[in-house]
């Protein structure tokens, strides 16, 4: 009982000691040790969370404007998801769906330029996916017409004409033509051939898409009844559903419906998760890692402040510390005197920090993302993992403010009272 009266005691006087030197000190330094302590929660948190959020934005756009949150392909040793109309029977009664969109994907050839070329020249010609989509359809799920930056979107009687992903041609393209082989001259109303299990047919362009995905600027559109009539398909199945919920949660029970009707016999059934490109996957713990790598930097140069501020204050109030320990003060109680302050200023400072990401840098970018040129940036910032990185702020800080404060304490009293 007495043992827990002493800690007791110890741990009172160590706490009037922190709040006296706090109310004493001055206040720019107070200040300045906060503002250290707020950059490096900021550091912490946001630039881990904005290169995560490059590459969550690439996620989350591929998931908005392809994929869907359930993206159902063809097998890997079948050309077409054979059980199609079974699926779409069954996403049709589910109230979990809002939407779906049945694409055709075929490989082919497109070609520009063809009728003033001379005979000498290379064809203008590039290899690429031809999708057939139902316009209607595929606009409700996927808002594919809000990616046109020129001409108009598809109709359903469009049946000679296209849309052209800007990946295809030069005036859009930010890699040289040298490099890689562009359609030249492309733009609305021009006339191009297109190449689909050796049936060549000539097409107009209608409208030319830009998309931060791929699967977009790197495809051509066209209507299904088309691409199945130039590509001799003889049935309904499609190369690819794209299904759209109400709730994104919903993904794993509208997967696992599909599977306990034994439609994965016939389709490659996967949640937005799984559907991701593995290399979108590694960029993004790629990055993650950097993140941390930098912000790790930031965590020892504030603890190396903070570790400065502590020892100067210390030796400056030496003579204070050994008047304290000579009419009886416990070592104990200053040293939690400097690791209370410590503590304060590290949790003031994230306090601050935590406004700031959560009151107004990532409302910001949530509102106005980051333009990348592949992504919309965002700032990926979980609370779980921040209150993380505000305590291994916390115990960065508390190791940093203890260590001076036991050195100083640990010298000899009567050196400390004359200054020596």
């Amino acid at each position: 009982m007495q043992v827990l009266k002493n800690k007791f005691n110890t741990l009172t006087v160590g706490i009037f000691l922190a709040v006296r030197q706090i109310k004493r000190a001055s206040l720019w330094t107070t200040l300045l040790i906060i503002f250290v302590m707020t950059l490096t929660f900021l550091n912490l948190v946001v630039i881990s969370g904005v290169l995560v959020g490059l590459i969550e934005g690439s996620v989350s756009a591929y998931r908005d404007q392809y994929s869907g949150d359930v993206y159902i392909k063809n097998l890997k040793n079948k050309e077409e998801i054979e059980n199609t109309t079974e699926i779409t029977s069954i996403l049709k009664s589910l109230p979990e769906v809002r939407n779906y969109s049945v694409r055709l994907i075929k490989g082919g050839s497109v070609e520009a330029n063809y009728r003033e070329r001379d005979f000498n020249e290379a064809p203008n010609r590039i290899g690429g996916n031809i999708a057939g989509i139902d316009p209607e359809a595929e606009d409700r799920a996927s808002n594919l017409s809000m990616h046109i930056v020129e001409g108009e979107y598809l109709a359903e009687n469009d049946s000679d004409q296209i849309l052209i992903g800007s990946n295809f041609l030069e005036q859009y393209s930010v890699v040289p033509d040298q490099i890689f082989t562009l359609l030249k001259n492309v733009t609305i109303g021009s006339k191009v051939r297109l190449t689909i299990d050796s049936v060549t047919k000539e097409y107009t362009v209608k409208g030319i898409l830009k998309a931060k995905v791929d699967d977009i600027s790197f495809k051509i559109f066209m209507t299904n009844s088309e691409l199945r009539k130039i590509s001799a398909a003889s049935n309904f199945n499609g190369s690819e559903i794209a299904v759209f919920l109400n709730k994104i949660e919903d993904s794993d029970y509208v997967k696992g419906v599909l599977i306990n009707n034994d439609l994965s016999t016939g389709a490659d059934i996967k949640t937005w998760i799984e559907a991701q490109p593995k290399f979108l996957i590694d960029i993004k713990n790629t990055f993650a890692l950097l993140g941390n790598a930098i912000s790790s930097i930031g965590l020892v140069v504030a603890a190396v402040t903070l570790f400065i501020v502590i020892f100067i204050n210390a030796i400056t109030r030496r003579r204070y510390i050994g008047i304290l320990k000579a009419i009886g003060i416990d070592e104990t109680s200053i040293e939690i005197s400097y690791v209370l302050q410590s503590i304060f200023y590290a949790v003031v400072g994230s306090s601050i920090g935590l406004a700031v990401v959560y009151g107004l840098i990532k409302p910001g970018l949530d509102a106005h993302p980051i333009d990348f040129p592949f992504s919309d940036g965002i700032l990926v910032a979980p609370i779980e993992e921040t209150m993380t990185r505000v305590l291994i702020l916390v115990v960065v800080t508390v190791i940093a403010g203890y260590v001076p404060a036991r050195m100083i304490v640990k010298r000899n009293t009567l050196n400390a009272i004359l200054g020596r």
